[in-house]
Formats: structure tokens, C-alpha cells, sequence
């Protein structure tokens, strides 16, 4: 392969319409308008790993819960 054509770039087309359109025009892509509970935080304010721990046990317990008023 020659040098001239290893720099050769290729370019997509632009996009024109649906998803694609919406992330091309998003000028911050944590708030495009088709993504549903992204935020974007400063970086000294970051989401405690609680949370998440907390969220697992409350929906295990839920699970737990539910299940056991099923007979059997």
C-alpha cells in the first residue's frame, strides 16, 4: 500500500434524519433529548456507590416480598 493512498480519509455522509440527526445536532450529549435520566455533574460531584447498593436491596426485598404471597 503506498503512502498517498494510506492517507486517503473517508468520510460518512452526513446524517439526515431519526437518531442520528438528533446526536449530530446535540451540542452536549448528556442532554440530548432522547435520553432519559443522564445528567451531567461536575466532577467533584459524583454519585455515592450507596445508591446503588441501596436500590439492589430494596428490590430484592420487593422481589422477596412479592414472592411470598404467592402460594406454594
Amino acid at each position: 500500500m503506498s503512502a498517498q493512498h494510506a492517507q486517503q480519509v473517508v468520510q460518512e455522509p452526513a446524517p439526515r434524519a431519526g437518531a442520528q440527526a438528533v446526536v449530530a445536532a446535540a451540542k452536549d450529549p448528556a442532554r440530548r433529548p432522547d435520553v432519559l435520566f443522564r445528567v451531567r455533574r461536575a466532577p467533584d460531584h459524583e454519585l455515592s456507590p450507596w445508591w446503588h447498593i441501596g436500590a439492589f436491596v430494596f428490590t430484592s426485598a420487593a422481589v422477596v416480598a412479592l414472592l411470598s404471597l404467592l402460594p406454594g
